[in-house]
């Protein structure tokens, strides 16, 4: 049998994964905003804009025609400018939320597999059978000892607790 700590590691396991899965946006927005430092370029940029047409406000377009055309032009061209800027940036934002999607599900998975690998023939803990007796060798997989619980059970139990536990939190 296993040691006596197994099913509090693999709580433990199973609730820092969840948490983790639930700080994931946040975690890859911050990532994003280290990794990218063009928002005071696209403030600028919108200042810029803003100062613009503010002034094309002041002018008469009646009076001074040319003028008016080229700073709507200027605007437009900033505008197209900043359009494309942004455009570039949410791309950015969006393949960095999945490469750290993917990192962490890659991690999870090496956790969990690592720790059936380790655990895999000891039984997380020992009930009687008749507690579980129409699902006893279900439960007990991959152990296969008479009223265990194995690994993979108690990893599927502890998730759906700790999902729960943490939704009623949220």
């Amino acid at each position: 049998m296993a040691a006596g700590y197994v099913w509090f590691l693999v709580l433990g396991s199973v609730f820092l994964c969840n948490l983790i899965k639930s700080l994931l946006p946040s975690i890859s927005s911050f990532l994003s905003k280290m990794v990218q430092k063009d928002a005071e370029q696209e403030s600028d940029m919108r200042a810029e804009i803003h100062e613009m047409k503010k002034e094309q406000s002041s002018i008469s377009m009646m009076d001074e025609f040319a003028r008016y055309a080229r700073l709507e032009r200027k605007i437009n061209k900033m505008t197209d400018k900043l359009k494309t800027h942004v455009k570039s940036r949410t791309a950015q934002q969006a393949k960095m939320k999945w490469v750290v999607n993917i990192v962490f599900y890659i991690l999870q998975a090496v956790v969990m597999i690592s720790l059936i690998w380790k655990y895999y023939s000891d039984p997380v803990t020992v009930v009687p059978s008749r507690w579980i007796a129409p699902v006893e060798r279900l439960v007990a997989f991959p152990s296969g000892v008479a009223g265990g619980v194995g690994i993979t059970c108690w990893l599927v139990v502890c998730n759906k607790v700790v999902t729960l536990g943490l939704y009623a939190f949220s």
